[in-house]
């Protein structure tokens, strides 16, 4: 152990900055998003059963809507571009733009050199949960998703229908790759309707009981055209474990739904304007 310098607590008393001030991000018109969902009709339906995951398509300009349906369930989400899917959601990058944890009004932001909103989050049930007294909250860009490989390591069995796992099979199944292909292009989630946080003392990443209840549900607007996949995650409600076949688990719904107009100036952003010469 190392003995704090006589100017410790003037070092920790430093007052904090954030690194990406939001007031500078392009402005979300969460009311122009709203009109044009208003009255839209659901066009596309996928049922995601338990431990188990599926793709689905979205145009640019659609809504999404992942709902629990029959009884507390988290999901683990990955966004690619329908066009390219080596541009995949930046987990990191989100949570740096916007928090730990997303809520209305927040973009999901896509990998380099693109930088663009994948999608934009335009209703949130869960909006009333904010941060427990634990330091949890819900939807989280902070965990990566239950995979074989961390489940080796920590118990040295193979569990099949973890988050990664089924991801990948769902990839594979939707765009015609072997699972060798289709392994690498998933990545690090939105995890839907998960609450967790760290602990305090010691930084480390926990989970506990969703609020999820049937009927909640969190609402996207496709900034462009995407490709998605969800995987009912093994853990349930995550109030004890992931990776196995103990908990209690549920499906999740996902809708898409088309409206007939689009928000007043609205645009599908387009990539970074960044001339990738990197000082050369």
């Amino acid at each position: 152990m190392t003995h704090p310098p006589q100017d410790a607590y003037a070092r920790r008393a430093v007052t904090p900055v954030l690194c990406y001030p939001p007031e500078t991000l392009p402005a979300v018109d969460l009311d122009g998003y709203l009109r044009a969902r208003n009255g839209a009709p659901c066009t596309a339906r996928t049922i995601v059963p338990p431990r188990d995951a599926r793709c689905f398509d979205v145009k640019a300009g659609q809504v999404f809507r992942i709902t629990s349906v029959d009884g507390p369930q988290v999901g683990d989400l990955n966004l690619w571009s329908a066009q390219d899917v080596s541009e995949r959601f930046y987990s990191g990058k989100t949570r740096a733009l916007h928090g730990t944890h997303l809520d209305t009004g927040d973009r999901l932001w896509s990998s380099f050199p693109h930088l663009r909103p994948m999608a934009t989050i335009i209703a949130d049930t869960l909006e009333w949960y904010g941060f427990d007294e634990f330091g949890g909250g819900v939807h989280d860009v902070i965990g990566t998703r239950c995979d074989p490989y961390t489940g080796r390591l920590l118990s040295g069995d193979d569990y099949h229908h973890c988050c990664h796992s089924n991801l990948t099979r769902a990839l594979a199944d939707h765009a015609g790759l072997t699972l060798r292909e289709a392994e690498p292009l998933v990545h690090d989630v939105l995890n839907v309707f998960m609450c967790t946080g760290f602990l305090r003392g010691t930084g480390q990443y926990f989970m506990k009981a969703s609020p999820v209840r049937p009927g909640d549900y969190i609402e996207f607007f496709a900034e462009i055209d995407l490709v998605g996949a969800l995987s009912a995650c093994p853990g349930g409600d995550c109030s004890s474990e992931h990776s196995s076949d103990t908990a209690v688990c549920h499906p999740l719904l996902i809708e898409v739904y088309t409206p007939a107009t689009q928000p007043s100036g609205w645009v599908s952003p387009a990539p970074s304007g960044y001339d990738r010469s990197h000082g050369r």
